[in-house]
């Protein structure tokens, strides 16, 4: 309860606690009001360019942890692609490309010229036009499982690529080896053409004929060096096993028929056992 004020005999006024009270909330009040004016007064004196110094940063620090973030994923994408796929790309050319031209070589010293028809049947049979023929044959062979190889994966690059499945690293990596094939697929035309005209058209078609009837010989050939092998290894296994002597084949032979004989008495003790008294019997 607050006191009134008390008038002392000698005239002056005395004031309670009440008054007291009030003079300590009024001085917190100015000292707090001095102390948000304070606070104010340090905001407002900040400089807006370290804001935007801060602001800066904090971008540039959200974007490097981004692009990190990007780039490994990118790699491990690379590297999935890469893994999945190896060098399958990374091909060359036969060592019968460079075999042709040296024969060509050999043949136009010999005088055989371009374009030029053989003379006679005989030259036609074993001439230099002859010789070369067979020699770009071979070539033309063994271009075909690079031919083949590019023709199935043409279809699937393509669509990994449109579809960003695959890097560009190995997408150009596919396009070279597209193009050297390719390139090498005008070459033979060209070189058929010089040979005979209008072979180009059929050089192709008749290698891939003649290069199926290769690979089934090859597999056939495979296939009976797989059987003589194994049956060689029966050989040398049963040579392997311990001659028998004369007696020891005979006493063999005789266990062998003492135990076949067991056999036909248990099996038909076993008929004769099993089946019911009259079961085959006329009614």
């Amino acid at each position: 309860m607050s006191e009134e004020a008390t008038v002392n005999p000698d005239g002056s006024t005395t004031f309670g606690e009440e008054y007291e009270a009030g003079d300590d909330a009024f001085d917190d009040a100015e000292a707090d009001a001095d102390g948000a004016e304070t606070a104010e007064e340090i905001v407002k004196g900040t400089d807006p360019a370290i804001y935007l110094a801060l602001a800066f940063v904090a971008a540039v620090a959200l974007y490097y942890i981004s692009y990190r973030r990007n780039k490994r994923k990118q790699m491990e994408r690379e590297a999935f692609f890469y893994d999945m796929d190896g060098d399958k790309f990374n091909i060359k050319l036969p060592s019968a490309v460079d075999e042709y031209y040296d024969v060509k070589e050999k043949c136009e010293e010999a005088g055989w010229e371009p374009g030029k028809p053989p003379k006679n049947a005989a030259e036609a049979a074993n001439g230099p036009a002859r010789v070369l023929a067979q020699a770009l044959m071979k070539r033309c062979i063994a271009d075909i499982p690079l031919v083949q190889h590019i023709q199935k994966e043409s279809a699937g690059m393509n669509k990994l690529y449109s579809q960003s499945m695959c890097s560009v690293k190995q997408w150009k990596t596919y396009q070279a080896a597209e193009q050297l094939v390719s390139q090498e697929v005008e070459e033979v035309r060209a070189e058929a053409d010089e040979i005979e005209a209008g072979w180009s058209q059929a050089i192709w078609r008749q290698a891939m004929q003649y290069h199926g009837m290769l690979k089934n010989r090859h597999e056939v050939e495979a296939k009976a060096r797989e059987t003589a092998a194994e049956q060689k290894k029966l050989a040398d296994e049963e040579a392997k096993k311990p001659k028998l002597t004369p007696e020891e084949k005979a006493e063999k032979a005789a266990q062998e028929l003492i135990k076949q004989e067991e056999r036909e008495k248990s099996s038909k003790g076993a008929f004769s056992g099993g089946m019911k008294k009259g079961f085959l019997d006329k009614k």
